[in-house]
């Protein structure tokens, strides 16, 4: 079924909704909006068989995988609310009046606010998790925000079904009608209005680089600029130090090949580049995963746009000077298919060429052979931003490399051990963001509850009786919130 983009008497129709919604949803108490939370997640369990098939038919992502995801979604609701209402995120803060101190002191107490509405864009690679009713939705609900969701054209029709799920959870809890909107649209136009829309506070945004870039150009130019929160691209390195390669080259090819090649390749945090110091070891480990990539079978991509990206930019990589093709998966078989490949460049090239540093989203890695750890510290040091980077060291190795160590640190924004990057935990300490260009704000997360304070801000009340302040820091703290009170 097509759906026709939004016009733009529809954009400014939600867009006023949701402001009208706003000063009704951002007074209701943090246990109301858990529940409608929770009541979402409700809904997407009931509707699960349909949404995954419907997924499924869009995506051409497998059952148990669009499972999983679905799965994950109605955790991040449901653990996103639990934090809501527990409400440490407010991160309430009082120190009260001390008229005896010289000068006087005042009272003075913080709390965070909602923004207002927040526009999110549908990601393409995750219909779920990402999209409609994903992390970025989640956390805007518990900041106390109302939704305008924009549909990604992949999955148009997944997105249909999933609002159709919130849309009956805001009636089962009572909530303002307004409080969530969902718009269909292709023409970039469409996203330009939605950001730059005066009503519009805030953005969520997961996708490439080019995309987030132009909607954080967009929020920027406004007459008052707001917040882009976009996640965009990343080629997560992988620094392979000697001791441990020489130990274990079979076992980390083997899992390296895995990483690689999962959902062909289509995460935001597919290991890209792997830096390793040339000798014998490095060698070893190119061989043991040019077989496993050579006995990896293509499969589709989510949709044509991808496919094709994925191909013309494996090619511009390969075109690149001294880069050698290692090895590529059994022969493409279909339309839209990925093909593993895995190609390889020495250090010195590497570091004049930085086209080899971009992101080639799909089932593709480029081995990076340095002469020696003074040019495999200069790889490090040559990166842009990432969501994550990884180190496989033995224990020794890591004080030996105290340098490297530093500089793989300041690039990143989870950093891993001896472990594969794909694969994003939903927890408190969870960190899915970086520096630029992998994120347009490293201070703040896409995953784990701290992605709730991506869309509130603080303000401060002074010398207010207790009984106008907000609940949470009344003195009687109605709604049971952790808060700090005079430091502690």
């Amino acid at each position: 079924m097509q759906h026709k983009d939004a016009t733009p008497k529809e954009i400014d129709s939600a867009m006023q909704a949701a402001e009208k919604a706003f000063s009704i949803y951002k007074k209701i108490p943090l246990r109301k909006r858990a529940e409608f939370m929770k009541a979402i997640a409700a809904e997407l369990e009931e509707k699960s068989a349909e949404l995954v098939h419907q997924a499924m038919q869009e995506s051409h992502l497998g059952k148990e995988r669009l499972k999983g995801e679905l799965d994950r979604t109605i955790f991040q609701l449901t653990s996103y609310a639990a934090a809501c209402e527990e409400g440490s995120w407010l991160d309430a803060r009082i120190n009260k009046a001390d008229p005896n101190s010289q000068p006087p002191k005042p009272d003075i107490r913080k709390t965070l606010v909602p923004l207002g509405p927040v526009v999110v864009f549908g990601a393409s690679n995750f219909p779920f998790a990402y999209s409609t009713a994903g992390g970025d939705t989640a956390c805007a609900f518990a900041a106390g925000c109302p939704v305008v969701v924009k549909a990604h054209p992949a999955h148009a029709a997944t997105s249909e079904l999933v609002s159709k799920a919130i849309f009956t959870a805001i009636e089962k809890t009572g909530m303002p009608p307004g409080i969530f909107a969902h718009l269909h649209g292709e023409d970039f136009d469409i996203g330009k209005a939605l950001v730059q829309h005066e009503l519009t506070k805030a953005v969520g945004f997961t996708g490439s680089f080019a995309g987030g870039k132009q909607l954080f150009d967009w929020g920027n130019s406004r007459k008052v600029p707001i917040p882009v929160f976009a996640e965009m691209g990343s080629v997560n390195p992988v620094f392979l130090l000697p001791k441990k390669l020489a130990a274990e080259a079979k076992e980390i090819a083997e899992m390296y090949a895995a990483s690689i090649t999962l959902s062909v390749g289509q995460f935001c945090t597919n290991p890209g580049i792997i830096i390793g110091i040339a000798g014998k070891d490095l060698e070893l480990f190119k061989k043991y995963l040019q077989a496993k990539i050579e006995n990896t079978k293509p499969a589709t991509m989510l949709h044509p746009g991808i496919a094709k990206s994925f191909i013309e930019k494996r090619e511009k990589a390969l075109n690149e000077k001294s880069v050698s093709l290692i090895a590529t998966g059994e022969n493409e078989t279909g339309e839209n298919q990925g093909q593993a490949t895995l190609a390889a460049v020495d250090g010195k090239n590497f570091l004049e060429n930085n086209t080899l540093h971009q992101e080639v989203f799909g089932p593709y890695s480029l081995i990076v052979s340095c002469a020696d750890k003074k040019e495999m510290l200069a790889v490090a040091k040559s990166m842009e931003g990432q969501l994550t980077s990884t180190i496989m060291a033995a224990d020794d190795e890591i004080a030996e490399h105290e340098e490297l160590i530093e500089s793989i640190k300041n690039i990143c924004g989870r950093f891993i051990m001896n472990g594969v990057p794909t694969g994003v935990e939903v927890c408190l300490s969870q960190h899915h963001g970086g520096p630029y260009p992998a994120t347009t704000d490293s201070r703040f997360t896409a995953v784990g509850a701290d992605g709730i304070k991506r869309f509130a801000r603080p303000i401060a009340f002074q010398n207010w009786k207790n009984e106008f302040l907000p609940d949470e820091l009344k003195d009687e703290n109605p709604w049971g919130v952790g808060r700090r009170v005079g430091g502690v």
